[in-house]
């Protein structure tokens, strides 16, 4: 008997980073010593005191049970009190919280609960891929606005078209920005949010690098402007913040109907998360160590930031100074596209990098580096590229 995947999956977008991973590892093969720059995995563990937290609940058969389906209310309220005490914004935790399976989950999953077969909605390019892949869940459509390196990688509002903003349902917004590590202004945040009342389009943050912003600024939320909550929601994960990638922990905040819609389609999808991991959640966002823990690997990724960045410059290769996320988003040199670049480097240096032209048409010319290594990981790397004399 054979069992072909249904039409829905068949629909479903090429999974862009499988490519570069089988690329990779064919190196590796060889017995190349390959310096993996194309990544987006943290390298480091979770801060101890969540480990021992986790520990703790896992241990407590009082949470070996189903979890209520909407989650907890004591972690939607630590997720309450979480912005309020850092973005001064606030929301009532039963009726403006939804607690998710990691971010993926709810960015993945918001056209199938709040659009109809058809319907579009607005996606940065270049962007985080998995955005398309609720487009072709939720058989809804899309068009795509331009992150251009002359406006900071901000979009150009006034440039979308008007009938394309009318007829959009939801805009989707990334900052700091996967993958070109750019972060976003109140003032553009405002300007958002007055365009978004303009034509009636639901605005969705993906602030998953929220907590790692460069040069002592802390990244701006898009709840911090005056009448988000209006207009949209803003997802917010423990991957980054925490270096929980592998717990898929994240919970998502604003507009009540929103949130109501994400709840219900999880209804039927799930039954919340595992009740220990929920308490463990809770004590990531009230333990007083928080602060420190989240500060110390703000640092760590600015560190290696810094020493990519100068080492690039001494070989010539000009930088575009990320102002948050673990990236550095570089151009290629003169000649090159983004995947004959990363071949090469690949090939000729044992360097990996991520094409950014897997983000959308507007990352050509673009290669995303992750800075995922130590500093003088990250440094040979960078002597390597220099090796190769290709910014001479």
């Amino acid at each position: 008997m054979e069992f072909p995947e249904s039409e829905l999956l068949q629909g479903l977008p090429k999974q862009f980073f499988a490519n570069l991973v089988a690329k990779v590892n064919a190196k590796v093969a060889t017995g190349a010593d390959v310096i993996n720059l194309g990544q987006g995995n943290p390298d480091k563990p979770t801060p101890d005191y969540i480990v021992a937290a986790t520990q703790k609940w896992v241990a407590d058969p009082a949470t070996h049970k189903y979890s209520l389906f909407r989650g907890l209310p004591a972690f939607k309220k630590a997720a309450a009190d979480f912005y309020q005490e850092k973005y001064g914004a606030d929301f009532d935790p039963e009726t403006e919280v939804a607690i998710l399976g990691g971010s993926k989950i709810g960015l993945v999953e918001l056209p199938w609960a709040l659009m109809n077969p058809g319907e579009t909605f607005l996606l940065p390019d270049p962007g985080y891929p998995d955005y398309l892949s609720g487009a072709a869940l939720g058989k809804v459509k899309f068009e795509t606005y331009p992150l251009l390196e002359e406006n900071n990688f901000l979009p150009d509002l006034a440039k979308i078209p008007a009938e394309v903003a009318k007829r959009a349902k939801f805009i989707y917004v990334n900052y700091p920005n996967n993958p070109t590590g750019a972060v976003a202004t109140l003032a553009f945040y405002e300007e958002l949010v007055a365009w978004a009342k303009k034509y009636q389009v639901g605005v969705v943050s993906d602030f998953a690098y929220g907590a790692i912003g460069f040069d002592g600024q802390a990244p701006v939320s898009f709840m911090q402007t005056p009448g988000a909550k209006e207009v949209g929601i803003e997802f917010y994960t423990y991957s980054k913040t925490f270096n929980m990638a592998g717990w898929r922990v994240a919970f998502a905040v604003g507009n009540a109907d929103i949130i109501e819609a994400l709840n219900l389609i999880q209804d039927h999808l799930f039954v919340s998360l595992f009740p220990a991991l929920q308490y463990a959640a809770i004590n990531a966002l009230i333990d007083p160590r928080r602060d420190a823990a989240i500060q110390e690997i703000v640092d760590r990724y600015q560190a290696r930031r810094d020493a990519f960045i100068e080492a690039a410059q001494k070989i010539g290769w000009r930088p575009i100074i990320p102002g948050g996320t673990f990236y550095a988003y570089m151009p290629t040199p003169a000649g090159y596209t983004s995947e004959a670049f990363a071949d090469l480097l690949l090939e000729k240096a044992a360097v990996a990098v991520a094409p950014a032209n897997g983000f959308g048409k507007n990352g050509e010319g673009y290669v995303r580096i992750g800075l995922l290594i130590e500093p003088a990981r990250l440094v040979e790397a960078v002597e390597r590229i220099g090796n190769l004399h290709l910014f001479d």
